[in-house]
């Protein structure tokens, strides 16, 4: 990362009183550039959607869970662009990421009659906003969407970037599209609202950062994880910040993963092989990423990128963010040998070769191979 960025990590860990006020971080892609805005009470602000496209109707996309807590809000604020608001409720959880759902998306849209200047709002968690983007991707070929994340996850992670899909049973997110929204809407008030459990499963998302770009946000983490748990506002917005703009010079470097995108998947080729093992939903995304940034430090360790002290510093903290840290058993007859059937599925495996993001020194990440033998090593290792 360029040194510059990282003054802000500075003056907020020597400043922990600091008071959070709307901040901005922008995603640089030419004329696909956008927006991600930080701050309190911008959900409902009228205000924050100003700049958008202008069009008849809007869409909202929520979920069970969260459309009674926040989806007469922004269907309030945006009556003030739009002549038109509707909205769709989709089913809660991971286990609903799929083609059933995503046609919920498309039937309103077909049965309302919406144009191709209709706007999208994703307003939820991190597979609101995946469904909703592919959706927005697919419809009329393209339409125009706005991430409302409403989850630490979506905030500092899925909202950002472009990426958009849903699951299928022998992968999870191989099906999709890399399509841009046209705004970020990060509101602290909603993660005011969010279970220790998710809470938790986002901050997996926000200590992957330290290790593969700023070990100076690592250090921050480790003495404000209290405040963070404790959903302090000060604490919050500066780790969703300091998360965002990492991942947006990251994904103005590279915007379809074709190189250093493939490093914010740090934790999660061991991750995703957990989830897709377990079945969809049994641990929350941030909770496979968080076990498999252990394991994927583990593999540094026996590779020669980093010692054990800092797998432990990292493990530490993943554990005391209230992730779990030792993987689940997924198969009694040979585990590591499941582990590895999930993993060559992964959209980074090349020809059948795994590849692993792992820890290239502190505070850099590389993408390898590694042989089938020391992967077992570390599952066997890692898991309970």
């Amino acid at each position: 990362m360029p040194a510059e960025k990282c003054l802000y990590t500075s003056v907020m860990h020597a400043n922990p009183s600091f008071s959070p006020a709307t901040a901005q971080v922008r995603i640089n892609l030419a004329e696909r550039s956008y927006p991600i805005v930080i701050g309190t009470g911008l959900l409902g602000l009228a205000h924050t959607y100003q700049h958008l496209p202008k069009a008849a109707t809007a869409l909202v996309v929520s979920n069970t869970t969260v459309a009674p807590l926040y989806v007469a809000q922004l269907t309030e604020a945006l009556r003030a662009h739009y002549a038109r608001v509707l909205v769709v409720t989709l089913p809660d959880g991971e286990a609903h990421k799929d083609w059933p759902t995503l046609q919920l998306i498309f039937d309103a849209l077909l049965e309302y009659g919406c144009d191709r200047k209709t706007v999208l709002f994703a307003l939820g968690g991190g597979v609101v906003g995946d469904m909703t983007g592919f959706a927005a991707a697919s419809y009329m070929r393209g339409v125009p969407f706005v991430q409302v994340p409403t989850t630490l996850l979506a905030q500092v992670d899925s909202s950002v970037g472009g990426k958009t899909a849903i699951n299928h049973p022998l992968g999870k997110n191989m099906i999709g599209a890399f399509y841009q929204p046209q705004l970020v809407v990060c509101d602290l008030d909603a993660l005011q609202t969010l279970p220790d459990r998710e809470l938790s499963a986002g901050l997996a998302e926000v200590i992957k950062y330290g290790p593969i770009a700023d070990m100076g946000f690592l250090d921050w983490l480790e003495v404000n994880l209290d405040a963070l748990l404790a959903k302090e506002p000060a604490a919050l917005a500066h780790a969703i910040q300091r998360s965002c703009e990492i991942k947006a010079w990251v994904v103005g470097q590279d915007e379809r993963e074709s190189g250093l995108r493939a490093i914010l998947n740090f934790g999660h080729t061991f991750g995703h092989a957990i989830e897709s093992g377990l079945g969809y939903g049994k641990w929350l995304h941030g909770e496979g990423v968080g076990c498999g940034m252990v394991m994927a430090a583990h593999l540094s360790q026996r590779l020669g990128k980093v010692d054990a002290a800092f797998v432990g510093r990292l493990s530490t903290l993943i554990k005391r963010a209230g992730l779990p840290v030792k993987g689940p058993v997924l198969s009694s007859a040979d585990n590591a040998g499941r582990y590895l059937d999930l993993m060559r599925v992964d959209k980074k495996s090349e020809a059948g070769e795994i590849r692993f993001v792992v820890i290239d020194g502190p505070g850099k990440a590389a993408v390898c191979a590694a042989p089938d033998a020391l992967v077992r090593e570390v599952i066997d290792l890692c898991c309970a």
